[in-house]
C-alpha cells in the first residue's frame, strides 16, 4: 500500500494542530504563524521528506523522525539516530506549553533572524505520550478505517479471547477466500510480515502503526489485539478505532506508583475502551456494573453477555466438562442484524474457566457480522498456547497444568476451576511475581497460594531491575501467613524441576504466569529460556 510522501512540515503541522508543538529549531511557532516555514529561506529544510517514525535509535534510517522517550534513555541513543541519519527529532519539554511558547513568540525577530541548517531539526511538545498518536497517524495514515481491528481489555482473560477470535476469523476468512488474521497479544504478535514472541500485552503506538500497515499490505482483513489498561492510560491506541471491542471482567490488579495509584485510576483507564469503539460488548457479570454501563455510553452500539443474567444479549447456559471439554449452549436475543437464535458451542480448551472468554468472542465475532457457523468451528479448535494447557506422566497419573495466569481474579478462579474438575486432588505451585510492578500482588497471589496449595515454590517472573530475593521473601511472608508451606529457587527452571520431584499421583502441580513464554527479563534484558512448558514436558516423563 503506498504511502503519501510526509516531510517534516507535516509532523510539525499536525504537532500544532494537536496544540502539543513547543518550538522548532530552537523557535517558538504557534498556530497563527505556522506558515512562516513556508519561508523560502526556511523551505529547504522543512520540506524534507520523512522516511520512517521510530524510538529505536538503532531502527533509524537517513531520513527517520526519531522520538525521544522512555525512563532508560540516554542521550547517547540520541547521537546514534543523528549519525545514523535521523532528519529530525521529537522530544518532550515539559517546561513550557504550547501556549507559553506563543506568548513568548516575537514574528518579526523571527522574519529577520539567521536561518540555518541544524541537519538534524529539533522539536519539542508538550507531553511525547500524547504527541506519539499524531506523530504515528501522520506517516501512516488512518489505518483502522481500513483494517477491521477488534479489541479485547480486563483484568483476566485477554489473551484466551483474543485467540478464541482468532480462530473464529480464520475460519470465517478461509471459507470466504480471505488471508490468515493478524494478532497483538501478549504472548505474540503475528501481521503477515513479522512473527514474534511478544513483550508488552500492548505494543508502542509506533509498533501497532506498523502491525496495521504491514497487515493491510499482506492482504489481511482483520487484527484482533488485547488491549490493557496501560495502553488505554498512556495514549497506546489513540487514533485507532474498533471495528468491535469486549469489556470482559475487572479486578483489583495493576496498582502502584508506576502503574495506576488506585482502583478507580484503574479502571477509569480500562473503560476508555469504549470510546474507541464503533460497536462493543460487556460482561454482566463482573463488578462496577453502573460504572461500566454509563462509560458504554461513548460507543455508538453495545450489547452484553453473560452466564448468570439470561436478560444479556448473549447468554450462556447449560456449561458441561467431560473428558477435557467444555461444552456449552448460547441463547442470542435482540442483536441488530441477527434473528434471534440457540445454538451449541464445544471448546477446544479446557477448563469452565474459559466460558465467559467463549461468550464475549461470540458477541465480537456476531457484531463484526461473522456467519454463527464459524463461531462454532473456531472455538472447537481453538487453543492459546500456554494457556490451561494441561500435560501428563506417560502413566497418567500426575498432572501439571501451565497457565498465564498472574492476578489475583484469574488465580481465584483457576482454583475455582480445578476443584470442579479434579475434585480432591492435592495442589503444588511454582509462581512469582514481577518487579516493579503490582506490589499488591505479593500479598494476593502469596495468600491464595497459601491457602489453596499443599506446597509452593517461589521464583522469578520478570523481575526486572527489583532484588528477586526480596520479591520472593515478600510472597513467602504471605503463603506462611496463610497457613502454606514454601520455598524459594529463584532460577525458574530449578523450581520446575524440584517440583516436579516432590509430586505424587494424588498431586496437580500449576504453573502460573509464564505459560510458554522464552525470555525472562532479568535488568534491563529479556534473557533466553526454557518455557514452563518446555521444562515440564521434558521432566515429566
Amino acid at each position: 500500500m503506498a504511502r503519501d510522501i510526509r516531510t517534516i512540515q507535516n509532523f510539525t503541522d499536525e504537532l500544532g494542530l494537536a496544540e502539543l508543538l513547543v518550538s522548532i529549531n530552537g523557535n517558538t511557532p504557534c498556530s497563527e504563524v505556522m506558515g512562516y516555514m513556508t519561508d523560502p529561506r526556511r523551505a529547504a529544510i522543512y520540506s524534507k521528506p520523512v522516511t520512517g517514525v521510530t524510538y529505536n535509535s538503532r531502527e533509524v534510517q537517513p531520513g527517520s523522525l526519531f522520538v525521544v522517550k522512555g525512563a532508560h534513555f540516554r542521550e547517547k541513543y540520541l547521537e546514534d539516530a543523528i549519525a545514523a541519519g535521523a532528519v529530525c527529532y521529537v522530544r518532550e519539554d515539559p517546561s513550557r506549553t504550547p501556549s507559553t511558547a506563543c506568548e513568548l513568540y516575537d514574528v518579526e525577530a523571527a522574519r529577520k533572524e539567521e536561518v540555518t541548517d541544524p541537519g538534524c531539526v529539533p522539536i519539542m511538545v508538550s507531553d511525547i505520550r500524547k504527541a506519539m498518536p499524531v506523530i504515528a497517524e501522520t506517516f501512516y495514515g488512518k489505518l483502522s478505517d481500513q483494517l477491521k481491528v477488534i479489541g479485547v481489555t480486563g483484568t483476566k482473560g485477554k489473551s484466551t479471547t483474543a485467540y478464541y477470535m482468532r480462530y473464529i476469523l480464520d475460519d470465517y476468512m478461509a471459507a470466504t477466500g480471505g488471508n490468515r488474521t493478524a494478532i497483538c497479544s501478549g504472548i505474540d504478535n503475528y501481521d503477515g510480515v513479522i512473527e514474534e514472541e511478544s513483550h508488552l500485552t500492548t505494543p508502542e503506538i509506533m509498533e501497532l502503526y506498523q502491525h496495521m500497515d504491514n497487515a493491510l499490505n499482506s492482504g489481511i482483513t482483520y487484527m484482533t489485539m488485547e488491549v490493557s489498561s496501560q495502553a488505554l492510560k498512556y495514549d497506546r491506541v489513540e487514533g485507532v478505532t474498533f471495528e468491535a471491542g469486549a469489556f470482559l471482567n475487572i479486578g483489583s490488579d495493576h496498582i502502584s506508583a508506576i502503574e495506576h495509584p488506585d482502583f478507580n485510576d484503574y479502571l477509569e483507564a480500562k473503560l476508555r475502551l469504549f470510546s474507541h469503539c464503533r460497536k462493543a460488548c460487556y460482561n454482566l457479570d463482573c463488578e462496577e456494573q453502573e460504572r461500566i454501563k454509563a462509560a458504554s455510553a461513548d460507543c455508538p452500539y453495545v450489547i452484553t453477555f453473560s452466564q448468570k443474567d439470561e436478560s444479556a444479549n448473549v447468554y450462556g447456559y447449560d456449561v458441561k466438562s467431560e473428558a477435557g471439554k467444555v461444552s456449552l449452549r448460547v441463547r442470542v436475543r435482540n442483536v441488530d442484524g441477527w434473528e434471534d437464535f440457540d445454538g451449541a458451542l464445544t471448546l477446544g480448551t479446557f477448563g469452565t474457566i474459559n466460558v465467559e472468554n467463549a461468550l464475549a468472542a461470540v458477541s465480537m465475532s456476531l457484531l463484526a457480522g461473522v456467519p454463527f457457523e464459524y463461531v462454532q468451528s473456531g472455538l472447537a479448535k481453538a487453543i492459546s498456547p500456554g494457556r490451561m494447557e494441561v500435560f501428563y506422566s506417560e502413566d497418567g497419573k500426575r498432572i501439571a497444568i501451565v497457565d498465564y495466569a498472574h492476578n489475583k481474579l484469574s488465580y481465584e478462579k483457576f482454583f475455582e476451576t480445578i476443584g470442579d474438575e479434579f475434585p480432591g486432588k492435592k495442589m503444588m505451585i511454582v509462581f512469582g511475581c514481577p518487579g516493579g510492578k503490582a506490589f499488591a500482588r505479593r500479598e494476593e497471589l502469596g495468600t491464595i497460594a497459601g491457602r489453596n496449595c499443599v506446597y509452593s515454590i517461589i521464583t522469578e517472573e520478570d523481575y526486572g531491575e527489583e532484588d528477586v530475593n526480596k520479591i520472593c521473601r515478600e510472597i513467602g511472608e504471605f503463603v506462611a501467613a496463610a497457613g502454606g508451606k514454601f520455598e524459594i529457587i529463584t532460577d525458574r527452571v530449578e523450581a520446575i524441576k524440584k517440583a516436579i520431584t516432590l509430586m505424587d499421583d494424588d498431586t496437580i502441580l500449576f504453573l502460573p504466569g509464564k505459560g510458554r513464554e522464552t525470555r525472562e527479563k532479568r535488568g534491563i534484558l529479556y534473557i533466553d529460556t526454557p518455557s514452563d512448558a518446555d521444562v515440564v514436558i521434558e521432566y515429566m516423563k
